[in-house]
């Protein structure tokens, strides 16, 4: 079955930056609306970024202006351009994506098993 595979997550100082990459394995029909959610300890999952297949982003306020969400349909990819990081910044980040198997399938929620990504000086 399709999985979501994340990567670029790691140890970064404050103010630096990272690029986190989920791109969906095998063949899909289509790779829908997309997000980045994370989640530090001892808090609740959040949404951080989202983006819709056709390229309309969103963002939470606390990394609107540091933060770039995109995507690659061809490669079935969504980025996550992570600029000024902050201590605040570091979790565990999850891809969650819609995905169509085949054409006449439904559109189902996927998650990525989630990326580390920690700020420390």
């Amino acid at each position: 079955q399709v999985q979501l595979v994340e990567s670029g997550g790691g140890l970064v100082q404050p103010g630096g930056s990272l690029r986190l990459s989920c791109a969906a394995s095998g063949t899909i029909f289509r790779f829908g609306d997309a997000g980045w959610y994370r989640q530090a300890p001892g808090k609740e999952r959040e949404l951080v970024a989202n983006i819709t297949y056709g390229g309309r982003t969103n963002y939470v306020d606390s990394v609107k202006d540091r933060f770039t969400i995109s995507r690659d349909n061809a490669k079935n990819t969504v980025y996550l351009q992570m600029n000024v990081l902050k201590p605040e910044d570091a979790a565990v980040y999850y891809c969650n994506a819609g995905i169509k198997l085949k054409f006449y399938s439904r559109l189902e929620i996927h998650w990525g098993q989630g990326t580390q990504v920690t700020v420390s000086p």
